[in-house]
């Protein structure tokens, strides 16, 4: 648990630095004007409510929208084949640099699920795959194109499945 926190800690940018300097700045803010306007109950609860969702909502939602902003990419799927004789599926694919900014790294990582004619049950087991397998990518430049092949393996699963990928760059 330690070396995830350490990790994230390092690799934090300077927006993030700023998003979670300005979310506390709020907070702070709403927590005097609250204190301010104590003989207006009502609105000082509120403004007390407001500061502490913008304390624990603020940094989340604003460093997965900030990342998603900062390292926009697109991650194609060109073919999955399953092979024959060996277990495993062979998944080709490309992604691409949307954003403005250089990536130093790219984990792509292409996951298995499971399929049925139910559709909620389809919806469901997006969220549960039930092999996963990841590369990295160095060095993607802006509006680059690249193209990568996965191999997940062992892949003992028999009946129909689907194939997704995404990527988190850097």
């Amino acid at each position: 648990m330690k070396s995830k926190i350490t990790a994230f800690i390092n690799e934090l940018i300077t927006y993030d630095y700023i998003l979670f300097g300005s979310v506390f700045g709020l907070f702070i803010l709403f927590i005097i004007l609250g204190i301010v306007l104590r003989r207006k109950t009502v609105l000082a609860i509120l403004l007390i409510l407001i500061s502490f969702t913008i304390l624990i909502a603020g940094p989340t939602l604003g460093y997965l929208k900030m990342h998603e902003y900062l390292f926009k990419n697109k991650t194609e799927l060109i073919t999955q084949q399953k092979l024959n004789f060996t277990q495993a599926v062979v998944v080709k694919g490309k992604i691409t640099n949307e954003s403005q900014r250089f990536f130093k790294s790219c984990k792509i990582t292409a996951s298995a699920n499971k399929v049925s004619k139910n559709e909620l049950k389809n919806y469901l087991y997006s969220f549960n795959s039930f092999t996963n397998m990841s590369i990295v990518e160095q060095d993607i430049a802006v509006g680059q194109t690249r193209e990568f092949k996965i191999i997940i393996a062992p892949f003992t699963y028999s009946k129909d499945f689907n194939i997704s990928i995404g990527a988190k760059c850097k």
